[in-house]
């Protein structure tokens, strides 16, 4: 019995020296790591230094020590993805004016698209919008400068002056031989986000341009209003480059009543999130339709996606423009900051938006619908002698009062004639109709 303790006691205490002697090893083994990843660090920061210095010294121009680091800080950031950037004193002062005040520009939001800068969307209504800017269009120049290598910020930061300034910009189009001139002047940006109109008696039709923070209030107010008569909604983001990921979350959350709406998902476990929904804030289980197109991107990607993961809305136009990244800003001196994109977005079913984009369920290209008239029509009134005088003074007024009830009119809905000019939305249209119908 003695034996058995005795050898019991031995293979115990043979396997606590392993199990130290194996810690022991696996902690010199994890602190060799770590000293030889500190070496290495050290050693590419004496790399940087020594280039530096050698730059300073002997380029054949002058260039001062601070402007080496700058030049350097953003050539790191402007590799590392399309939307990082370190920002300057002066870039970081016009993000703040951007931010907090009022400033002149064009109304486009750019991206980089395959390397090259690409409207992602004119905004509504705005300089860039009447000048006849499209999504999609790649800028080639911005005042005879070249935007090769240009990052967006340099971009934007060219682009905004003064109101009433003029701007040149040089921009290549899908179906276009040559590239395109186009002469825009200056204005200030002021965005109306949301509108809505009707569409027959029953479906209300909203348009969102751009996610504000006003956006999940104004579409809320608008369902309610006609909540009664509302059968079915059309979301129109066609054109939206995005905006504030809680008003996407929001706008997601009035039509679905749970689950998982957008994932953000970083390089640390603290930068990852879910948001989802919840039922005191759905407001609607009435059939809806998305509109979207290449121009569509960021927070508009996050609700179109979201929708369609849930099968809460049919997607109808073209794929999506693919920004699904996360950027912050950090400063790094009371002057001085970096953009820097700490994570990216992923929709319910767990598929990423970024350089994906969201594909249309029901694919549609925007174009007129043709009518195929009867050019060769005679009416009675052709036929017949009027008496055109006595006419004229009983029917002046008439027409007067009813062109303005119909201009009254035609500001809260959409006609046919409406329809017919925006193939995209007549399909909606019709489409809707169906879905009433199947829904009873």
């Amino acid at each position: 019995m003695k034996n058995k303790t005795f050898m019991t006691l031995g293979f115990t205490s043979i396997g606590l020296a392993i199990a130290l002697l194996f810690s022991t090893n696996l902690f010199a083994q994890t602190q060799k790591e770590a000293e030889v990843k500190e070496a290495s660090r050290l050693e590419s920061l004496a790399k940087f230094t020594k280039v530096i210095s050698i730059v300073e010294q002997y380029n054949v121009d002058d260039v001062t020590i601070e402007e080496l680091m700058d030049k350097a800080l953003q050539g790191m950031m402007n590799n590392l993805d399309a939307h990082s950037n370190f920002l300057t004193q002066k870039d970081f002062k016009k993000l703040k004016v951007q931010t907090d005040g009022e400033f002149g520009g064009l109304g486009i939001t750019v991206g980089i698209r395959d390397g090259a800068l690409t409207v992602i969307a004119p905004i509504e209504g705005t300089p860039a919008d009447k000048a006849g800017l499209k999504s999609g269009d790649i800028i080639l120049k911005i005042n005879e400068q070249s935007t090769l290598n240009m990052t967006i910020d340099e971009a934007v930061s060219i682009m905004r002056g003064k109101v009433g300034t003029p701007i040149d910009i040089t921009i290549v189009r899908k179906g276009e031989a040559k590239p395109l001139p186009i002469h825009i002047v200056r204005g200030i940006i002021t965005i109306e986000s949301v509108y809505t109109k009707t569409i027959g008696d029953n479906v209300l039709y909203v348009r969102v341009t751009s996610f504000d923070k006003k956006v999940v209030d104004d579409v809320t107010k608008a369902i309610k209003m006609r909540k009664v008569a509302t059968k079915g909604i059309i979301l129109d983001l066609r054109n939206n480059p995005g905006g504030l990921l809680d008003q996407a979350v929001g706008l997601v959350d009035l039509f679905v009543d749970e689950g998982e709406i957008v994932s953000q998902k970083g390089r640390k476990k603290a930068d990852d999130k879910i948001y989802s929904a919840s039922s005191r804030n759905t407001i609607t289980d009435v059939p809806v339709i998305v509109l979207v197109n290449g121009g569509s991107a960021s927070a508009s990607e996050i609700v179109s996606g979201a929708l369609q993961d849930h099968k809460r809305g049919v997607i109808l136009g073209e794929k999506t423009f693919g920004k699904g990244s996360v950027q912050v800003i950090l400063p790094i001196t009371d002057k001085e900051a970096i953009k820097l994109t700490i994570a990216r977005y992923y929709l319910p079913s767990g598929r990423t938006i970024q350089a994906v984009g969201v594909n249309p369920d029901i694919e549609v290209f925007p174009g007129e619908v043709k009518n195929h008239e009867n050019g060769f029509s005679i009416k009675e009134a052709d036929l017949k002698k009027h008496l055109e005088e006595e006419l004229e003074k009983t029917q002046t007024k008439e027409k007067s009062k009813q062109n303005k009830e119909n201009t009254e009119l035609k500001k809260d809905i959409i006609t046919p004639e409406m329809l017919n000019k925006d193939i995209q939305l007549k399909e909606a249209s019709d489409i809707m109709k169906a879905l009433i119908i199947v829904k009873g």
